[in-house]
């Protein structure tokens, strides 16, 4: 008997998990075993069910794609991801690249194209596609210096201070962000220091935005800026 690949589904929209479900369920090489609704359910659906491979978007409520990722393949280097999204410019794959995916597809990719690529990382080979292996090269030689070594960002936020930062752009008090991390509220309030302090940025207005603008958060979650 044929052995099936795998899957969970990660995205925040009824609509493309069904869609996604229906394109796979026509393929009889494939077996999903969950779908996500955010970062957080994915990440717990990881580590419970171990799927061959793992369809993530990036933008997604509570923990969005990337920190879920980080969070993944901490837990289980084996893992593996593929992004699917419709954000694939230049910044999302330099940091997607860095945290470990084995694939990285747009959202416009053909049904062809989407199997073809969960069946070679389930091989254990990496597939992007071709416009986003050419960025990938792009943004690649971009982050060297004149030696050819990879430059550093002080700048670079913790997990933890990735975490912080989309729930208080979503608009969570430091409380619910304790409740939903469980941390201290005064942990809650070091890693808000140190957000603003490392980003040169020094209320909540300017967090929210920094997290719209780098895909932390999509600009519809947050309808109200204060």
């Amino acid at each position: 008997m044929k052995s099936l690949i795998t899957i969970l589904l990660a995205d925040d929209h009824v609509i493309v998990r069904q869609g996604l479900c229906g394109l796979l369920k026509a393929d009889d090489s494939f077996k999903i075993l969950a779908e996500a609704r955010n970062g957080r359910e994915a990440v717990q659906m990881a580590a419970a069910l171990n799927p061959d491979v793992i369809v993530m978007d990036i933008a997604m409520p509570i923990l969005n794609g990337l920190e879920a990722t980080r969070q993944i393949l901490a837990a289980n280097p084996a893992a593996k991801v593929i992004i699917l999204s419709a954000h694939s410019d230049e910044a999302y794959i330099e940091r997607m690249s860095t945290a470990g995916v084995v694939g990285f597809l747009e959202k416009q990719t053909s049904a062809e194209i989407f199997t073809k690529a969960i069946k070679e990382v389930a091989k254990g080979r990496t597939f992007f596609s071709p416009s986003i292996t050419r960025r990938m090269a792009i943004t690649a030689n971009a982050l060297r210096d004149r030696d050819g070594l990879l430059k550093t960002n002080p700048s670079r936020l913790t997990s933890r201070e990735c975490e912080v930062l989309q729930l208080v752009a979503e608009g969570a008090a430091n409380k619910q962000i304790a409740a939903t991390l469980g941390i201290s509220i005064k942990t809650v309030e070091k890693h808000r220091q140190n957000l603003m302090e490392k980003l040169g940025i020094h209320h909540t207005a300017g967090l929210t935005r920094y997290a719209i603008s780098t895909g932390v958060i999509e600009s519809s979650v947050q309808l109200t800026i204060i």
